[in-house]
């Protein structure tokens, strides 16, 4: 029962960052169906900035406390992946935006290589080891360990999933984004510019990225140029387990494949006696996405997105 309550722990913490990673694939794709594949180096490019300005602020203003460098340094890493995921939209996009689906598809790939390469420029291909800037001290629950970092990840991923759905269903963007969704060119003759609520949906998105990429480096201590790769992947993979285009289905989709993926990894290590389990992580998360899709397509809440007229 001690590896369960631990392994659900990690796992809901696992699932939170896969929760907040896949509700940008969700958003971007429920208005224009796109699959924006470099959704995950937008967290890397989050995670890279901030490990950078934690550094300069440490060493500029010593003595100022770990959390509000922490803090300081998420709000200018969601500031530059907004601003980045917007050039990236307009840019890169919004010209191929009536194209065939596979000529954005082809440059979503294209941009994640791009973003790859140039951080790999400017930060170098070498591991960063990202500073624990919360106490150490573990908590206990029962017969299970959480740290503070990770009571951390899961307040602010609830905080981040809070506001949106504020946003969402209790705004006029909200309500702006739920009408391009349903038909651009109807919302366009309400008064809605489709143009700028694309825009608003990817910075909502990077932003969201940017934190999970802040927590993701946090919780595992390290961060470099491909770090965004496979949790991007296993984010859409959440998305589409959960129902892609649907927010709620994101956020559940995220919170079972961590849980899955966790409690999978942790009973193979303890019959295994190392850390295989872990290595068999990824496995298991692909295993379940071809389970669901040939059990049930549409993913677990099943809401289709709405046919273009």
């Amino acid at each position: 029962m001690d590896i369960l309550l631990q392994q659900i722990i990690n796992g809901l913490v696992l699932g939170s960052m896969y929760a907040l990673i896949a509700l940008g694939y969700t958003m971007v794709y429920g208005i224009i169906n796109l699959i924006n594949f470099a959704h995950g180096e937008v967290l890397m490019v989050g995670a890279l900035t901030s490990w950078s300005v934690i550094g300069l602020m440490q060493q500029s203003m010593p003595g100022t406390p770990g959390w509000l460098i922490l803090l300081l340094a998420l709000i200018i890493a969601c500031v530059v992946a907004a601003a980045l995921n917007f050039v990236i939209e307009k840019v890169a996009y919004r010209p191929l935006r009536n194209s065939p689906k596979l000529a954005p598809l082809i440059t979503a790939i294209g941009v994640s290589i791009l973003l790859q390469t140039l951080a790999m420029i400017i930060w170098k291909p070498t591991n960063k080891a990202y500073p624990n800037l919360l106490p150490t001290t573990p908590i206990h629950l029962g017969g299970a360990v959480i740290s503070p970092t990770q009571v951390m990840i899961l307040s602010v991923t609830a905080i981040c999933l809070a506001i949106l759905t504020w946003v969402v269903n209790y705004t006029r963007l909200g309500r702006a984004m739920r009408a391009t969704a349903e038909n651009p060119r109807v919302a366009a003759l309400m008064g809605i510019r489709p143009d700028m609520v694309i825009s608003a949906t990817f910075i909502i998105g990077a932003v969201l990225a940017a934190v999970a990429g802040v927590m993701y480096a946090s919780n595992y201590g390290i961060a470099q140029h491909a770090m965004g790769f496979i949790p991007g992947l296993k984010a859409f993979t959440a998305a589409v387990f959960g129902g892609i285009g649907n927010l709620a289905g994101a956020v559940v989709g995220g919170i079972l494949l961590g849980v899955i993926e966790a409690i999978g990894s942790g009973y193979l290590g303890a019959l295994t006696g190392d850390v295989l389990g872990s290595q068999y992580s990824d496995i298991i998360a692909f295993v379940v996405l071809i389970i669901m899709l040939t059990l049930r397509p549409s993913g677990l809440l099943g809401e289709r997105v709405a046919d273009r007229a």
